[in-house]
Formats: structure tokens, C-alpha cells, sequence
């Protein structure tokens, strides 16, 4: 291949050439978008074929359709890349160095990200309301925290132990704490709190 664009480069112009370095990189970007996008209909025939024959759940077949997206656009974006002069090495030191730093980030915010998403999951599932009276279980046996739910934030839930709500004690437990433990709830305040 090389060979051929060094004759017809000689054969050019020299206005003409340096067009040639911009032209066959473009061609061969759109050469391999094109082998991606027929190489994704290809799979979608056939899995929508596979899917009807074998009678396979439809969200199985949507996930492989992802999964093989991914691979095959992701491969075509690294060749196209490749063709136009990127390296694969600086591609996958950055890759690598955006990783490392976003797995530490979320690590670090994990305990936060675990509260939000209990908080999500209390005000989907509704497992307790404001002023109900519920009570965090260590055991089977052994009396837990009890108290009136008074707040139900993003990352704190605010039980009333005792007292009311301007002279008493309350507790703010984590949200994550209310998916570990065994949980007594006495909707509407039917259970004394004292």
C-alpha cells in the first residue's frame, strides 16, 4: 500500500500531495466506520434472528447487542485512531491513568454514594414514613435504637428518641444502616418511642 501512494504521489503535483496525506487517512477513517456499522447490523440481524428462533428473553438480547457494540465501535474507534497517527500505548496510558483516578474517587466516596443511593432506594420502597416509629435491631434478642422518624434526608434518616422535636433527643442514623439491620416499624406512631 505504501508503495502505490509513494508512485502516485510522484505523479502528482506537489499541491496535489500534501492533500494526499489528509485524503487516504480520511478514506480509511470511513472505510473502517463503515466495516463497524455493517459488522453491527450484521449482529442485530442475527441476534434478532437468534431471539425469535430459540424464543431468548429479549433483555438478554438487548445486553449482548450492547456488549458487542461496545466492543466492535470501541475497536473501531482505536483503529481509526491508529490510522490517523494516534498511538495505542498513549491511548492506553490515559485510559489507564483516568481509571485509576476514577476508581479511587469512588472508593473514597463510597460510603456517601451508599447513603444516596439507600436514600433513593427509602423513598422508592417507602419501607417507613415520616412519623412512624421504627426501630434498628442489632439481633434477634437484643433491644436496637427505636425512635419517630422525623427527617429523611440523602444521606441521614433522623429518628426523635425521646422528647419532642424541640426539647429531646434524636439520633441521625446513616441510610445504608437501614438496609443492614433488621428494622421494626409502627406505622403512624403505634408503639410508645420513650
Amino acid at each position: 500500500m505504501n508503495k502505490i501512494l509513494l508512485s502516485l504521489r510522484d505523479s502528482l503535483p506537489v499541491w496535489a500531495s500534501d492533500w494526499l496525506d489528509i485524503f487516504v487517512p480520511a478514506v480509511e477513517v470511513l472505510l473502517i466506520g463503515l466495516f463497524a456499522w455493517l459488522a453491527m447490523r450484521f449482529a442485530s440481524h442475527l441476534t434478532r434472528r437468534l431471539t425469535t428462533t430459540y424464543a431468548l428473553p429479549v433483555k438478554l438480547s438487548e445486553l449482548f447487542l450492547r456488549v458487542i457494540g461496545f466492543v466492535v465501535y470501541g475497536g473501531a474507534l482505536l483503529w481509526a485512531l491508529e490510522r490517523l497517527g494516534v498511538s495505542g500505548a498513549v491511548l492506553w496510558t490515559a485510559f489507564t491513568g483516568f481509571a485509576t483516578v476514577g476508581a479511587v474517587a469512588f472508593f473514597a466516596a463510597w460510603s456517601v454514594l451508599s447513603n444516596l443511593f439507600c436514600a433513593l432506594l427509602i423513598f422508592i420502597t417507602r419501607p417507613f414514613r415520616v412519623g412512624d416509629v421504627v426501630e434498628v435491631v442489632e439481633g434477634g434478642e437484643k433491644e436496637g435504637v427505636k425512635g419517630r422518624v422525623v427527617d429523611i434526608n440523602l444521606v441521614y434518616t433522623t429518628l426523635l428518641e425521646s422528647g419532642d422535636e424541640h426539647g429531646g433527643v434524636s439520633l441521625q442514623l446513616p441510610n445504608t444502616l437501614f438496609f443492614q439491620r433488621i428494622v421494626r416499624r409502627w406505622h403512624g406512631g403505634g408503639a410508645d418511642s420513650h
